[in-house]
C-alpha cells in the first residue's frame, strides 16, 4: 500500500504540538536573526513582512507563513506599520512513538518540508488558531488532547492548498512555456485552440490564465511581439515594409500597416522617419546615450538606490521607476522610450501610455551591441566606433598597468545586503565578469570560477564565504535589502585574508552593477585606483 503524501519512510503518523505563541513587531523596529531548534509552523494573521531565509527575502501576507526544520536561521521583518504571527513548535512521530527531532535528524517530506506556505481559505485558519490558543494553555487533558487535533486539522489545511496549488502552477507553467513558444515563433499562423492544445487545457481555461499572467487575450499579445519586433527591424535595418511585414507574421503591407498604425499611433513609415532628435527617456540606459552625446529628458531613480550619481546628471529630472505613477513621468513629455531586457521587473512595459516604445532585442551582456542599437535609434551610428576604440584602448592600458601590479594575485567581487553575500561570476555573464577577468586580465579565485559556472551570480553560505580566500575583495551593498553592513563585524568577515590583510574596497553600487560603457570605464578606474 502506497503511503499518504504526508507519511515518510519512518512512518510519521501524528504531529505533536509542543508550544503556540503569538508574536506582533513593528516596522519601526530592528530584530535579529532567530534559530529555530524545533520543526516550526510560523502563519501571519495580521499586515505584511518578509522573511529573510537562505539569503532570500520569502514575502509574507496574510495567510501565509513558513514550516522551518530545526537548525534553521532567519529573521522575520515586517514591512510596514504592524504585524502579527503565529508560530507553532511541534514534534513528527512515528508509528512506534520514536520522535523525529534534532537538527541531526534527515528532513521529514510532504508536510513538514521546509518552505513557505499558504493557509486557504485564511477565515478557517484563524478559526484553527483560535482554538488552538483557546485549548493548548489548558489544565484539561481533554482539552489539551482537542488542540493537538484541530492542530492535524490546521496541517490538513494546509496540504490541501499546498495540492490545489500545485495543479494550478502546473497549468499555469503551461500557459507560460506556450507564451515562450510564441514568442519564438510568431512568425507563424497561431491560434488560440493551438496554443491551448499546446498547455494542454481547454480554451476558455488558456484564455484566463493567459490574461492573468499578461494581461491581454493571446492574439492581442501576438500581435503586440509582431509590431515589436517590426519596430526593431524599421529602425535597425533599411528593408521594405512589404518584407518587414512577411518576416513578423503578417500576410500583407496593408494589413501590417494598420495593425502597426493601431498599436503605436502612426504608421511604420512615419515611425521610421520620425524616431531621430526625440526627448528620450531610457531607465538604465542612460549611460549609453551619454556615451554617444545625449542627455535624456529625465533619468530613473530607486527609492532605495538612489540616481545613478556617477553618470552626474544633477541637471536632469528625475523619476522614481519603482512608483509606478506614469503620470509624472507623462509631465515629462517623453517622446520616445528605450526599454533593456530588464524592463519586466518594473512593470515598464506601462510606459507604452507615455510615449511610442522601443525594446532593445539585445542582451544585456553585449554593451557594443547595445550601444550600436541606442545610436541607430537615436541617429548616432557615426559615434560608435568611436566610442568603442576609446573604451578598449583605455582597457588594454589598465591591463598592462596590473599586470605589472596585481600579476598572480586573485579577486573576487561581493553585492552584500540583509540577505547574505552574493558572489558575481568570472565567465560571460553577468556586470563584472567580462571587465574585471577578460578586459583587464585580473585572475579570480578558483572558487569564483567553479560556483558561478554558467551563473551571473550566487548567494553565499557563512561555510562558502569563509572559503574566499581571494586576495583582493570588491564590495558593494545593496539598500533595497538592507545594507547588510553588519556582516562586516562578524568574525567570519574578519578572518577572511583580504580583511586581514586591508585588500577591501567597497564600490559605487550603481556604477558596478550596471552594463552600459562609461559603467565599465568606472570599474576600471575604480581597480586602478587601488591596484595599479
Amino acid at each position: 500500500m502506497s503511503a499518504e503524501p504526508w507519511v515518510n519512510e519512518r512512518q510519521t503518523i501524528f504531529y505533536s504540538l509542543l508550544d503556540i505563541e503569538k508574536v506582533n513587531r513593528s516596522s519601526e523596529s530592528k530584530y535579529g536573526q532567530t534559530v529555530f531548534r524545533e520543526h516550526t509552523l510560523i502563519i501571519l494573521t495580521e499586515g505584511s513582512g518578509h522573511m529573510a531565509w537562505n539569503g532570500t527575502p520569502i514575502p509574507l501576507q496574510q495567510g501565509t507563513g513558513m514550516i522551518l526544520e530545526p537548525g534553521s536561521v532567519g529573521r522575520i521583518e515586517c514591512t510596514q506599520g504592524e504585524m502579527s504571527f503565529t508560530q507553532l513548535k511541534f514534534r513528527p512521530l512515528t508509528s512506534t512513538g520514536e520522535t523525529l527531532n534534532g537538527v541531526a535528524q534527515a528532513p521529514v517530506n510532504g508536510l513538514t518540508r521546509c518552505g513557505p506556505v499558504s493557509c486557504e481559505p485564511f477565515s478557517q485558519c484563524l478559526l484553527l488558531l483560535n482554538a488552538l490558543d483557546q485549548y493548548h494553555h489548558s489544565e484539561q487533558e481533554i482539552e489539551r488532547f482537542v488542540s493537538h487535533i484541530r492542530f492535524q486539522e490546521l496541517l490538513l489545511l494546509i496540504l490541501r492548498a499546498q495540492l490545489e496549488q500545485s495543479a494550478a502552477k502546473d497549468t499555469k507553467s503551461a500557459v507560460r512555456r506556450s507564451i515562450e513558444y510564441m514568442k519564438e515563433n510568431y512568425q507563424q499562423s497561431l491560434t488560440v485552440d493551438q496554443l491551448a492544445e499546446l498547455a494542454g487545457t481547454s480554451r476558455s481555461r488558456y484564455t484566463t490564465l493567459f490574461k492573468e499572467i499578461t494581461g491581454q487575450l493571446p492574439l492581442d499579445y501576438l500581435n503586440w511581439i509582431r509590431i515589436d519586433r517590426a519596430q526593431q527591424l524599421l529602425l535597425l535595418t533599411g528593408d521594405r515594409l512589404n518584407t518587414i511585414a512577411q518576416a513578423v507574421g503578417y500576410s500583407n503591407e496593408y494589413y501590417f500597416n494598420r495593425r502597426f498604425k493601431g498599436t503605436i499611433g502612426m504608421t511604420p513609415g512615419q515611425y521610421r522617419h520620425s524616431h531621430q532628435e526625440k526627448r528620450i527617456f531610457a531607465p538604465f540606459l542612460e549611460d549609453f546615450l551619454l556615451a554617444l552625446g545625449i542627455k535624456p529628458v529625465v533619468q530613473y531613480c530607486h527609492a532605495h538606490w538612489g540616481r545613478q550619481e556617477y553618470l552626474q546628471l544633477q541637471e536632469i529630472p528625475e523619476f522614481d521607476i519603482s512608483s509606478g505613477n506614469w503620470e509624472v513621468l507623462s509631465g515629462h513629455r517623453p517622446e520616445l522610450i528605450l526599454l533593456d531586457q530588464g524592463h519586466e521587473r518594473w512593470s515598464l512595459e506601462e510606459c507604452r501610455r507615455v510615449a511610442p516604445l522601443f525594446r532593445l532585442p539585445y542582451g544585456c551582456e553585449d554593451w557594443r551591441s547595445t550601444l550600436r542599437t541606442v545610436a541607430a535609434v537615436s541617429g548616432r551610428l557615426d559615434s560608435v566606433s568611436e566610442v568603442i576604440m576609446d573604451y578598449e584602448q583605455h582597457a588594454r592600458q589598465a591591463q598592462l598597468k596590473l599586470r605589472r601590479s596585481v600579476r598572480s594575485q586573485t579577486v573576487a567581487v561581493l553585492r552584500i545586503s540583509a540577505c547574505g553575500a552574493v558572489l558575481y561570476g568570472c565567465g560571460e555573464l553577468g556586470y563584472i565578469g567580462n571587465v574585471l577577468y577578460r578586459d583587464l586580465g585580473l585572475l579570480p579565485h578558483p572558487l569564483v570560477q567553479q560556483w558561478t559556472r554558467g551563473e551571473r551570480r550566487v548567494s553565499l553560505t557563512g561555510e562558502m564565504l569563509s572559503r574566499l580566500e581571494a586576495d583582493h575583495l570588491f564590495i558593494t551593498f545593496d539598500k533595497q535589502e538592507g545594507e547588510g553592513r553588519s556582516l562586516l563585524d562578524s568574525k567570519l568577515w574578519r578572518s577572511l585574508p583580504a580583511v586581514r590583510s586591508g585588500c577591501v574596497y567597497e564600490v559605487d553600487f550603481m556604477a558596478w552593477m550596471n552594463y552600459g560603457v562609461l559603467s565599465h570605464r568606472r570599474k576600471i578606474d575604480d581597480v586602478l585606483q587601488v591596484l595599479a
